[in-house]
């Protein structure tokens, strides 16, 4: 760890789990719990997802300190159905719960073609990547959604109704890192928004609107207002569907009933997520082809490459935080 006369940290890479673990630790988690969660931190800043990392940290912090979340949780798998898997995240952080589906998950959809996963009583607070790449590292193709608290208005309204709802996918390859693309269902993550009303950079035009349904490019304002959907009426079907999907299908709060239950102590809401993983049977090859074809266009890439080329130089270089985010994590 150094100082930097910018007001920032500089941290190399080795550094970020042990800081997650021990703080982790020191506000109510147990090892195994601090341990997954800390993963899922540094695989966040190993590939530049910082509004996903390190930054998240007061807010799992604080939510340990205030009960509301159970740093001892032991998620619990059982089979409701022949190619369901439920999962009760004993009211823990998901990471933990990840880890323990992946593989029988995996293994359910090798013998009956598909799977899913109904992911409840937990709280999901970090990129939706990681869970689906983790799946297609068991060679399936894997779909994740989740909803959160309101953030974005239904088609055609001004008052946030929908939480960002990402959705998450990932193709096996075969000699190659899994094709994986993570999106929310709004124009940009609320994380950006955040920081980028800490950092005082704008927004680019139609992110948002503020409190009177006015656009802005103020990321406060927006903050106090909404994002919108990305392609208007269609990614505000898309918030629907993850609503539907991780919530009422898998019995779940929907994020207008997540928001009225939360403490508001800067951590996530309680919720689910909705995981459906496939055979590929005898896809990949079909899929190579496709890839193929999308790298022969000059200037095209696969979705992850971006954040995968940026993986070599944070691990070369290390990452900066402010100062004020280290002392809080540390304090």
């Amino acid at each position: 760890m150094k100082e930097m006369e910018n007001g920032q940290i500089h941290l190399e890479l080795a550094e970020v789990k042990p800081l997650v673990v021990d703080s982790l630790k020191r506000a109510g988690c147990n090892g195994e719990n601090a341990d997954a969660l800390s993963e899922c931190i540094f695989q966040a800043e190993r590939h530049g997802a910082h509004s996903h990392g390190l930054f998240r940290m007061p807010g799992y912090l604080a939510s340990l300190r205030s009960g509301k979340v159970n740093g001892n949780a032991g998620p619990r798998l059982s089979n409701s159905k022949p190619a369901v898997l439920s999962v009760d995240g004993d009211g823990g952080y998901a990471p933990l719960a990840h880890q323990r589906l992946a593989k029988p998950l995996a293994e359910l959809a090798k013998q009956q073609g598909i799977a899913m996963a109904a992911l409840t009583n937990t709280f999901h607070f970090a990129a939706l990547w990681q869970e689906v790449e983790m799946l297609a590292n068991e060679g399936v193709v894997a779909l994740a959604c989740t909803a959160f608290k309101p953030a974005l208005p239904p088609a055609g309204g001004t008052k946030p109704l929908y939480g960002t709802n990402p959705v998450a996918f990932a193709w096996p390859r075969e000699g190659a890192e899994p094709c994986v693309f993570d999106q929310a269902s709004a124009v940009m993550a609320r994380g950006e928004v955040m920081i980028a009303a800490r950092e005082g950079h704008q927004l680019p035009a139609g992110a948002g609107i503020d409190a009177q349904g006015n656009p802005t490019t103020d990321p406060n304002e927006v903050l106090k207002g909404a994002l919108l959907p990305f392609g208007g009426y269609k990614g505000a079907s898309i918030a629907m569907m993850v609503e539907l999907l991780a919530a009422s299908l898998i019995g779940e709060q929907l994020s207008f009933e997540a928001a009225e239950q939360d403490n508001n102590d800067g951590g996530p809401p309680r919720g689910g997520e909705f995981i459906l993983a496939i055979d590929p049977a005898n896809g990949l090859a079909s899929a190579e082809g496709l890839f193929g074809k999308i790298l022969d266009q000059e200037g095209a890439r696969l979705p992850s490459d971006g954040r995968r080329a940026k993986r070599e130089k944070i691990v070369r270089e290390g990452i900066q935080i402010p100062a004020d985010l280290y002392e809080k994590i540390v304090a």
